[in-house]
C-alpha cells in the first residue's frame, strides 16, 4: 500500500542545498538531446548530477494505474465504460522508497474537489482550494488534441463525476510532483497548459502498453457474476504480461466476513477493482521507456485481496454501462 508523507525535497534528495521543489532547473530550451537519460532511482538520477528536466529525479518510482469499475453513475449523460478494457486511473510519481507526496504546485491546481484537501492530508497541511475555472478538458483544443480528448473520454473514465473533473484531480495531485513535467522544463517558448497536455498524452501512452483485460482474458480470467477467481492466478497472468508483479487491489467485503470465509483468518477484500504497474524510467517520463519493477521492491505488499483459492469476484459491468 502507498503511504502519503510530508517529506521535503531535502529529506528525499540528500545533499541538495536548494530549497526549490525541483533543484537544478532553468528555463533554457530543454530538448534533452545532450543529456544522458539516466534510470530513475539510480545513483545518477540526482539533481546534483543531471538535469532534473531530462531525468526524473523526484518521483522516480512511476506507477501506471487502472480501474475495473462496473458503472459510472453518469450513463444517462453518455459517460460509459469501454468494452473489453480496464480504464486508466492515472500516472503517479512515488518516491524511490515507495512513499509519495501530492499537490506539489498549487499554482497549477485544477481539481474541483481536492482529495485530500490539504497538501499533506492532515489538518496542518497547506489548504488545497477547489478549482472553479474551465474544465481541464478544455485545455486540449488550443493544441489541436481533439483525438486525445476523444480517447480520454473513452478510456479515462470517472465514476461519479464528470471525466474532466477526474482528469483535473489526477493532474493536480500527481503530475505536479514529477520533476520532468515542471514548468521550467518547457523552456522560454512555453505555452500555457502545454505540460497538462503533455501529461495526458504520456499517461495515455503508458496505459496503451498495459492491456490488463487482454492479459487476464488470455488466462481465461474474464468478468463473470458466477465464476470466482484466485489471486495467484491473476498475479500469474499479469506478471507474465507485464514482466514484473503489479499491485492488485480489491474492494468489497473482507473474505472472513463472507459466508464462504466465515471462521478463516483471511481478511483480504474480495472484489477485484484496480491494478498498479510500477516502473523505473530512463530519462524523461515522457519517453515511456521504463523497466518493470515488482510492487514488492520496497518490501511492501503486492495486494490487499483475499488469498484463499477462489475467493475473488471479477464482476460483469452493469447493463448499459459499457459500449
Amino acid at each position: 500500500m502507498r503511504v502519503a508523507t510530508a517529506l521535503t525535497v531535502s529529506q528525499v534528495l540528500l545533499g541538495v542545498s536548494q530549497a526549490s521543489l525541483y533543484p537544478g532547473q532553468s528555463n533554457l530550451n530543454h530538448t534533452c538531446q545532450l543529456q544522458t537519460p539516466f534510470l530513475s532511482c539510480s545513483t545518477q538520477a540526482h539533481p546534483d548530477l543531471t538535469d532534473s528536466c531530462c531525468t526524473e529525479t523526484y518521483g522516480g518510482l512511476v506507477m501506471s494505474t487502472q480501474f475495473w469499475d462496473t458503472y459510472t453513475g453518469l450513463e444517462s449523460e453518455g459517460q460509459v465504460l469501454p468494452k473489453d478494457a480496464w480504464t486508466l486511473h492515472g500516472l503517479w510519481p512515488d518516491f524511490c522508497n515507495g512513499s509519495f507526496t501530492q499537490y506539489c504546485d498549487l499554482s497549477r491546481q485544477y481539481d474541483p474537489t481536492p482529495s485530500p484537501n490539504t497538501t499533506t492530508g492532515k489538518p496542518d497541511g497547506e489548504p488545497v482550494k477547489p478549482y472553479d475555472g474551465p474544465g481541464i478538458g478544455t485545455f486540449l483544443a488550443p493544441f489541436g488534441k481533439l483525438d486525445l480528448l476523444a480517447y480520454m473520454n473513452k478510456f479515462w473514465v470517472s465514476q461519479g463525476s464528470p471525466n474532466s473533473d477526474f482528469w483535473g484531480h489526477e493532474f493536480s495531485k500527481h503530475a505536479t510532483c514529477f520533476s520532468t513535467f515542471d514548468l521550467p522544463c518547457y523552456g522560454p517558448a512555453y505555452k500555457e497548459h502545454e505540460e497538462v497536455v503533455d501529461f495526458f498524452s504520456t499517461a495515455v501512452s503508458y496505459y496503451q502498453n498495459l492491456p490488463t483485460w487482454g492479459w487476464l482474458s488470455a488466462a481465461d480470467i474474464r468478468p463473470s457474476n458466477t465464476t470466482s477467481y484466485s489471486l495467484s492466478d491473476l498475479q500469474a497472468a499479469l506478471t507474465k504480461g507485464f514482466g514484473a508483479t503489479p499491485y492488485i487491489s480489491c474492494s468489497g467485503p473482507k473474505y472472513n466476513a463472507t459466508e464462504a470465509g466465515k471462521g478463516t483468518s483471511d481478511n483480504g477484500a474480495t472484489v477485484v477493482s484496480e491494478v498498479w504497474y510500477y516502473y523505473h524510467v530512463y530519462g524523461r517520463v515522457q519517453r515511456n521507456q521504463g523497466i518493470p519493477v515488482d510492487a514488492s521492491s520496497n518490501g511492501g505488499s503486492v495486494s490487499n485481496c483475499a488469498k484463499v483459492k477462489g475467493a475473488l469476484k471479477y464482476p460483469l459491468r452493469s447493463v448499459g454501462s459499457e459500449v
